[in-house]
């Protein structure tokens, strides 16, 4: 069923179960999280030294306000927009200081107190600085108009979540992580990694030869990619590893040498099948649900994505013994 002969790459984005993510969305959350919990916290405690005030108004109000600014047109609107947000800023500012004297509170409590309190405390301390960090790089963005910072956060449920371009026209923009699938022949996938940290397409398809030479036991007569994972240096490795045809486009080259190359028949054929890939990620997507995965977390995501594509094997391979059997 699968003789290992070909090998072919793709990559796409599994995006987390977020909602589009602006600043004032993620304030307006954090807030929200913050409050509710501090409540649950002074309810089960039996009362805390200050009474938990509830700002939830207020933040609603910035919020629409700050969506209602952004509709505008004109010079006024910037102006509107930073001085919605110094409001909302400082509300926020008045739901964390209450956060960290809680937190102070439930410290002092006995060994007993601070046990049952223990699940509420680490949301209500992973929460802060999660709305900390959404405070920072708001303020970084309108008032400093600092777009590009380290650690930049746009979910404070799904903090692994990356911010993704892929050049697509219908969705430029994608909030997940990068999963990277190999398959082999009878569109079998024989691994998948999904990363919490976006890496270059170049990066993986060494790598994936090597895991296919691990399952598999042999190394593939021929490789296709698209032309986001050619390098020179990843095609003179393959060859060396034995890989008799790799057919990964140079969308870069001047060389009629090159161009020679990639109009012979056997890197035309690779590249035909190479495109069932996309097509093959597309049913993943529609019919096993890895457009947005529902799991919470990295790990969940990793077992999201690991599930659908158990599923999409079991089908081929049902499909295929059925083929064999008739």
């Amino acid at each position: 069923m699968v003789k290992g002969r070909k090998l072919r790459v793709d990559t796409t984005v599994v995006e987390t179960n977020i909602h589009y993510p602006t600043d004032s969305s993620l304030l307006g959350d954090g807030a929200r999280v913050l409050t509710r919990t501090m409540k649950r916290i002074e309810e089960k405690a039996g009362g805390l030294k200050g009474k938990i005030r509830d700002r939830m108004r207020s933040v609603k109000k910035r919020v629409v306000a700050i969506a209602l600014a952004t509709r505008r047109t004109g010079p006024q609107r910037e102006e509107r927009q930073r001085e919605q947000y110094a409001k909302l800023l400082r509300v926020t500012r008045k739901i964390l200081n209450p956060a960290k004297g809680v937190l102070e509170d439930v410290g002092h409590m006995t060994v007993p107190g601070r046990r049952r309190l223990r699940a509420l405390t680490e949301v209500l301390e992973t929460m802060s600085d999660r709305v900390r960090q959404v405070v920072q790089q708001t303020r970084a963005r309108i008032f400093e108009g600092m777009t590009h910072l380290s650690g930049k956060i746009v979910s404070v449920f799904e903090p692994q979540t990356e911010i993704i371009r892929k050049g697509k026209a219908n969705k430029p923009t994608e909030f997940g992580n990068l999963v990277a699938v190999q398959e082999a022949e009878n569109q079998i996938i024989t691994d998948y990694r999904v990363f919490a940290e976006r890496p270059s397409d170049r990066e993986l398809l060494v790598p994936a030869v090597e895991e296919h030479q691990r399952r598999i036991g042999r190394v593939p007569r021929a490789v296709a990619a698209d032309a986001g994972f050619y390098s020179q240096a990843n095609e003179k490795k393959m060859q060396e590893m034995g890989v008799r045809w790799v057919a990964v486009p140079n969308r870069s080259t001047h060389s009629p040498e090159r161009r020679k190359l990639e109009k012979r028949r056997w890197f035309r054929a690779a590249q035909r099948w190479r495109t069932g890939s996309e097509g093959g990620i597309s049913v993943l997507k529609r019919r096993h649900g890895l457009n947005r995965c529902r799991y919470r977390g990295f790990a969940g995501m990793e077992r999201w994505v690991g599930l659908g594509i158990i599923a999409d094997n079991l089908i081929h391979i049902g499909a295929r013994l059925a083929v064999q059997g008739a």
